[in-house]
This record gives structure tokens, sequence and C-alpha cells, in this order.
């Protein structure tokens, strides 16, 4: 993902505990935009969910066509109903802990394991159909920290922003930015280790 002229937003980086919960807005409009809540989880549970997620989760490795030819999606995936009876317990922990920063009637969650910096995912946006209108999109991030460029699509003004998401943060999207601001995690050439985002969306009856 080309993203040189990106704004990169190193949040928080040795402030005080005081700005440990505070609220960062990357995008605006008229749901809420995009907004980055760093340090919803702590660290040492971040960590434990991490472990519980990598280890449990019966992921899997799919391929798509591009290009004219298929290739392997590069990362591993896996998703759950949230009414789930074999929802992991992990699973049912990080949605209550998403409440406490937008509590959305939550039906679904979508999780990718990005095994090393090699893993991506393209910019784009959500799939506005499989979604329930005005219903946002919570990512809470697990593991190593990882960025993601969040870029205007073609005729929107503003620039692209380049964002580190810390273990335990949340990014929550709304279902109006979809259409406004693609966003995707581009690989990284520098050493890092794997990261897990859980993706909470509202599919309502679309999905039943």
């Amino acid at each position: 993902m080309p993203a040189g002229d990106a704004v990169r937003m190193d949040l928080f980086a040795g402030q005080p505990a005081f700005f440990d919960r505070q609220v960062c807005a990357l995008v605006e409009d008229a749901e809420g935009g995009i907004r980055y809540h760093p340090h919803v989880v702590p660290a040492s549970v971040a960590q434990d969910w991490f472990l519980a997620l990598r280890d449990a989760i019966a992921w899997q490795s799919l391929r798509r066509p591009m290009y004219e030819r298929v290739v392997d999606v590069p990362r591993l995936v896996a998703s759950y109903a949230l009414a789930d009876p074999t929802l992991p317990p992990a699973l049912l922990a990080a949605r209550e802990a998403v409440a406490t920063v937008t509590d959305r009637p939550f039906d679904s969650v979508g999780l990718n394991l990005y095994r090393d910096g090699n893993d991506s995912v393209a910019p784009h946006n959500d799939r506005l159909h499989d979604l329930v209108e005005g219903q946002p999109i919570a990512l809470l991030s697990l593991g190593h920290a990882r960025d993601m460029v969040i870029r205007p699509k073609p005729g929107v003004a503003g620039r692209p922003i380049r964002i580190p998401l810390a273990p335990g943060s949340v990014l929550v999207m709304s279902h109006a930015s979809q259409s406004t601001h693609d966003h995707g995690v581009p690989k990284t050439r520098h050493p890092v280790g794997a990261r897990i985002s859980l993706a909470f969306r509202v599919r309502g009856a679309r999905r039943s």
C-alpha cells in the first residue's frame, strides 16, 4: 500500500496515564466518523485473549481470484455469530469490552490473524449491503501493534492517515465512513509479531 504521503499518528507515546483513554477523532461524519480508543483493554488481558484465540480458533486459509489468477489471502480468518453457543469465552469478553466505547447491537465478529509482517489486507471498505445501515464496525486489536492506513476515496477531501493499532485498542468506523474512506493493513519489512483483529459488526437478518 503506497502511503508515503500519509500523516502518521503515533498517539500518546510517552504521555502520562491521564491520556490513556483519550479518544482520537480521525475522520468526521454525521454518524460519528472514525474514532480511535487506545487502551480499552489492559495489556495483560489483551495478551491473554490473544493467546487463547490464537490457539483455540479453527483458522482458515482462503484463496481468491486476483489479477487473472488465484492467490492466497495473506492472513488467516474466522468468523462467529455472537449468539453461537460455542463462542469462545475470550470473544464474549471482548464484546463486553467493546461495549464500553460503543454499545451497539453487534451480532457477528470476524477474526483476522496476521502471522507476521508479510500478512496484510489491501485497501478496502466493508461491503455495505452486508451491514445494517447506520451501525458502525468496531475493531479490537490483540497481539503486536500493526499500522492501519485510512485514506479518502477519490474526490473526498483529506489526507491518508497511518495509525498504529495498539493491543487492547478499539477503532470504531461509522457505516457512512465506508462510503468515503478505505482502510487497510499494509505489509511491513520491520520485524513484527502476530496480531489478531476482531471486527464486530451488525449484520441483522441479512445473515440469518
